[in-house]
């Protein structure tokens, strides 16, 4: 059997994505996520925790991520765990944990004064048909 690796999430961007354009036009986004967790503790009191996860989009996902996510934003994401290295400025090898999204849906939709259209009907229609995108596979990450 084949392996899964499959992450859903559930939470708010901690920053605007951060969008870099590399060699040959791909769009790459980053952007943090927070997912809240609640628990009590030994006296009673309700006690809320912040897990923040760092999410990376790819091409059209990634234009799509600059131009409608907004800080504050409350998003659905569904991608894989990937974890990289990379060496830092003084040369130690650091590792990073992050989700490569597979799919981006906005719940609390787009945020007032974001790119896209004018008032009125056609705004709401554009805004109904952004609010999820999906990254499809490319031709050598298919499973078969």
């Amino acid at each position: 059997m084949a392996g899964i690796n499959k992450v859903i999430l559930v939470g708010n961007l901690g920053k605007d994505p951060e969008v870099r354009h590399l060699e040959g036009g791909v769009s790459v986004a980053r952007f943090t996520l927070a997912t809240n967790d609640y628990y009590k503790d030994k006296s009673g009191t309700r006690i809320e925790r912040a897990e923040w996860h760092n999410i990376t989009a790819w091409r059209g996902m990634a234009e799509m991520a600059e131009k409608y996510l907004k800080k504050g934003q409350q998003v659905y994401v569904e991608g894989k765990l990937r974890t990289r290295q990379y060496q830092d400025k003084d040369q130690q090898t650091r590792y990073i944990t992050e989700i490569v999204a597979d799919e981006i849906t906005m719940l609390s939709g787009r945020p007032a004064g974001s790119n896209g259209a004018a008032n009125g009907a056609a705004a709401e229609d554009e805004a109904d048909a952004l609010q999820s995108f999906r990254q499809e596979p490319e031709l050598d990450q298919l499973p078969f």
